[in-house]
């Protein structure tokens, strides 16, 4: 399919660090685009654009074929689908809803059940890239759903990532979000404990990310993040107050199955004493401060 040629109506729904990116690659395409967002000034660039402000989550979904949606909690995400107007009752039969935040597997299937009954289809596909990948296409994006909506949703999709994978049915994507947060919940302990490491002992640090960051230690946690780190930049690809979001859905999920995962419980409680020192709003790289006192 020829997303140029044949252009789609779609609706955006969450214009944050990521989801503007998002939503540009979409309509740079040639795509018809409305959007919402809770704060309307977040839409202005998309809008001076060709983009097209709808008051509601109700009315973006009214008028398009299909939805996208990148907003923070799950609570927002059951709100704007679930809720009265929201995007399942105004959806038109057919429209094809396209939930990109990381949320809970099991309100990614109530969202497709209560979608199926209202005729459309509906697939979860969170994401992974942060806001470097989101301003450069380049995500990876991780699918649950049928395959005829994945089918249908792949041009869309590919607009905005180059690494989409169908996990299985509704809630898989969500799932495999989760091992993705496990992963790297992990990963920027140890990306910081060994700069921590570094400072301490004298080295530096910059020259310690030259010398690691091409051998078995490299990655995005330490190429990237570590570099931010190094540099002093704590402004947020993500925020830690959303990855304690995610943590917290994985420890619950992990609960429900019986795993004790350690590791992830501690990173959970390294960023929640962050928050409690109001520092959630920061990037996920600044775990250092706590290192630092």
């Amino acid at each position: 399919m020829n997303t140029k040629a044949q252009p789609l109506r779609i609706g955006f729904i969450g214009l944050g660090i990521m989801g503007r990116s998002m939503a540009g690659h979409l309509l740079a395409a040639g795509h018809e685009l409305r959007v919402y967002n809770r704060s309307r000034d977040k839409a202005d660039d998309l809008v001076a654009r060709g983009a097209r402000w709808c008051d509601s989550p109700g009315e973006v979904a009214a008028g398009s074929e299909i939805v996208v949606t990148m907003v923070g909690y799950p609570a927002d995400v059951e709100n704007i689908y679930l809720g009265a107007g929201g995007i399942v009752e105004r959806a038109a039969a057919g429209t094809l809803l396209v939930d990109m935040t990381t949320s809970s597997p099991s309100l990614a299937r109530r969202i497709a059940q209560a979608a199926r009954e209202r005729g459309c289809g509906a697939l979860d596909a969170p994401v992974s890239g942060g806001d470097v990948g989101a301003r450069e296409a380049r995500l990876s994006i991780m699918v649950g759903g049928e395959a005829a909506d994945f089918e249908r949703a792949q041009p869309v999709l590919a607009l905005m990532g180059t690494n989409i994978v169908r996990m299985g049915g509704p809630g898989t994507g969500q799932h495999t979000k989760m091992c993705n947060q496990i992963v790297i919940a992990s990963t920027i302990v140890g990306v910081t404990e060994g700069l921590v490491y570094a400072q301490r002992s004298g080295l530096d640090p910059s020259t310690v990310l030259q010398a690691i960051g091409g051998g078995a230690a490299s990655g995005f946690q330490l190429n990237v993040l570590g570099a931010r780190i190094v540099a002093g930049d704590f402004a947020p690809g993500f925020f830690i107050e959303h990855f304690l979001k995610d943590l917290g859905i994985a420890l619950g999920e992990a609960e429900q199955m019986g795993l004790d995962l350690p590791g992830l419980a501690l990173a959970r409680g390294l960023y929640q004493r962050m928050a409690e020192r109001g520092l959630g709003r920061d990037g996920t790289q600044a775990l250092i401060k706590l290192y630092q006192g």
